[in-house]
């Protein structure tokens, strides 16, 4: 796809301007509810349909197609970043009314550094075509890695400071409790961060690991940088509202790390087969509908296994429970 300069631009403005509007509405601190976190929700994914309507009447029916096919594909990735946010969010124990305004600057400073990976990552496969077995590769690791941890039913209990972070902290110091909003004070005449500034750079700074998969996968769809990023940014940018929306519900998406694995692999394929066909070898490529009916059709069966599995371990607890209490009664 053909993106001029003026394009560009016209779409940073765009995004920026959605961004603003986004943060003005929710400017005062407040606990945000299901109900306005279902209705912010629902806009996003409005937008993101209108601008891939938009790319398949005013670009290509492909354009859109990889568009689609990216945006679920982030979007699905995202929610796995939701479970470490809930962890960070416990860490610094981010006061409810607070934690809108943390995700908003935290998912901001996500998509800058996103689009600096992107368009590192447009540049090195332009001129490094073998970069695309080196992704495959690696997608298809992280496929295998997410396996094993679902198999060991590992689960992180609290959330561990990158060096980064701590060497920020140290660097600049951290007040002991929150002033509001405030992202800086003077505390016996220094300069300090408050842990409102803090936790903001924690969630920015893990979607770097977040990244290192997330973009190999969607360049696994379209090696087409425009698309990569608006992709990215609408799934980034409605992020916030999911994690009010669907908090309660992670827990109960037990089988999410399989189907995140599969659609991984699936991409790290097709991104060595797509690796094989520009070397020359014969060999099928998987066309884009393809793709987004594959990534599509396991999250659907993950997310019903999983509300499955979860309703049926609640049975079971409650019937232990009972049990339990049936036994105490008897023997008093």
């Amino acid at each position: 796809m053909d993106v001029s300069v003026t394009l560009w631009v016209l779409t940073i403005l765009g995004l920026a301007a959605l961004i603003s509007v986004d943060f003005l509405i929710g400017r005062k601190p407040h606990d945000v509810s299901v109900k306005e976190a279902g209705i912010w929700t629902v806009v996003w994914i409005v937008l993101a349909a209108l601008f891939g309507l938009g790319l398949l009447l005013f670009g290509s029916g492909q354009a859109a197609g990889e568009f689609f096919a990216g945006y679920v594909t982030e979007k699905s990735l995202s929610v796995d970043n939701l479970f470490v946010f809930v962890l960070i969010m416990a860490k610094f124990a981010v006061p409810s009314h607070l934690q809108q305004r943390v995700l908003l600057v935290g998912v901001l400073i996500a998509l800058v550094l996103r689009a600096i990976f992107i368009a590192a990552g447009a540049a090195v496969l332009a001129n490094f075509s073998w970069v695309f077995y080196l992704f495959g590769a690696f997608l298809i690791f992280t496929a295998w890695k997410l396996i094993q941890e679902a198999r060991a039913d590992e689960e992180e209990d609290e959330f561990e400071e990158n060096r980064l972070l701590k060497s920020i902290e140290k660097r600049f110091g951290v007040a002991d409790r929150y002033h509001g909003t405030k992202l800086v004070i003077e505390s016996y005449g220094k300069r300090v961060l408050t842990p409102l500034m803090v936790v903001m750079l924690a969630i920015g700074t893990t979607d770097i690991l977040f990244a290192l998969d997330s973009i190999p996968a969607i360049f696994g769809l379209t090696q087409d940088p425009y698309i990569v990023f608006t992709a990215n940014a609408f799934a980034l940018m409605g992020l916030r509202q999911l994690y009010f929306l669907i908090g309660g519900l992670l827990k109960k998406l037990v089988h999410l790390s399989y189907g995140l694995s599969v659609i991984l692999g699936f991409i790290g394929v097709k991104l060595v087969l797509h690796a094989l066909h520009e070397s020359g070898v014969s060999v099928p490529e998987i066309s884009i509908p393809v793709s987004l009916a594959v990534i599509c059709g396991v999250l659907i069966v993950t997310t019903i296994t999983s509300l499955i599995a979860s309703k049926r371990q609640a049975q079971r607890e409650a019937a232990e429970t009972a049990e339990t209490a049936g036994k105490t009664g008897v023997e008093a």
